[in-house]
């Protein structure tokens, strides 16, 4: 039997998007986000922006977590958050990215409408609690 104080799974998506083919990292937040109890959907290997929208949308995901290392995230990245946006989707979904991002194109992604960037170093914790403070409430 639920209340309506019971806390609902957060859903979340990561995704690798463009030709990258590294994709540990992606299995780690995924593997840490499932132990913090959320419920994860990984994309697999080179998925086009299209891809990820599509699969954010009908998987219904409160968090999109895409990892990219290809050095494409100025392309690729703005791409995904207007799929989203297409789709009015992009207000109810808190949208991460991590990889290496040069600290000149972090503020372009910020204004498209990225809500975190975590680089390399960033903690399993400081991620996790990222999201569930900020993870949309529906």
């Amino acid at each position: 039997m639920s209340t309506e104080h019971e806390q609902r799974t957060v859903r979340c998506l990561v995704a690798k998007v463009g030709l990258d083919g590294h994709d540990r990292g992606a299995h780690v937040i995924a593997r840490a986000f499932r132990d913090a109890g959320f419920e994860v959907i990984y994309s697999g290997l080179h998925k086009s922006p299209d891809d990820i929208v599509q699969a954010a949308v009908q998987e219904d995901v409160d968090v999109l977590g895409i990892s990219i290392l290809s050095g494409a995230h100025d392309t690729l990245v703005p791409r995904v958050l207007d799929g989203l946006h297409e789709y009015d989707a992009l207000d109810d979904t808190l949208v991460l990215v991590g990889g290496i991002i040069p600290d000149d194109d972090r503020e372009e992604l910020y204004e498209a409408g990225v809500s975190e960037i975590f680089g390399p170093g960033a903690s399993m914790e400081e991620t996790i609690e990222f999201v569930r403070e900020n993870a949309p409430k529906r």
